[in-house]
């Protein structure tokens, strides 16, 4: 082995060893990561059956445990009309930090829509960005959402120290 070739096999062993200890430094994200309270904020629109677009956009909180379930409470918007609603659901996490959250709105305790976002964990777990990617009413009746959401947690940190 020349001097150069031995130079460039240190090299790869010192990338391949720094990159080991950077997947170390940064661990798999798990349930653990999302306890807690989140704030969070939804816009877009949904599309239904019949073609006419409804403008939407919420704020809200949600509170994860670690058993894979969720609940929160929003005031949103649709095509300017206000309410409140409840939600209840449950969430997978994966170790790439990607996930999906599967959840019912209630208002007045009706079941108003189900809905299922597909979710990434950025920021060190600070942070949440989701799509919806479908909505369905209690009816069965599949609408076609365009809604994007945004969350950071609350209190950062603390939820994972208790």
């Amino acid at each position: 082995m020349n001097r150069h070739s031995f130079v460039v096999a240190c090299a790869l062993v010192l990338v391949c060893l720094a990159g080991t200890a950077a997947a170390e430094n940064h661990p798999a994200c798990s349930p653990a990561m999302l306890r807690g309270a989140w704030g969070y904020t939804e816009t877009g629109s949904v599309i239904t059956p019949t073609g006419v677009v409804v403008a939407a956009a919420a704020v809200g909180r949600y509170e994860f445990d670690r058993a894979g379930n969720f609940e929160g409470d929003q005031n949103s918007s649709a095509n300017g009309a206000v309410g409140h609603d409840t939600k209840q659901g449950s969430y997978a996490i994966n170790p790439d930090c990607t996930g999906t959250l599967t959840l019912t709105a209630y208002r007045d305790g009706v079941p108003q829509r189900l809905s299922v976002w597909a979710f990434v964990i950025v920021d060190g777990g600070q942070e949440m960005r989701a799509i919806m990617t479908s909505m369905t009413l209690p009816n069965g009746v599949a609408l076609s959402p365009i809604m994007t959401m945004t969350a950071r947690k609350v209190l950062p940190g603390r939820a994972n120290r208790e």
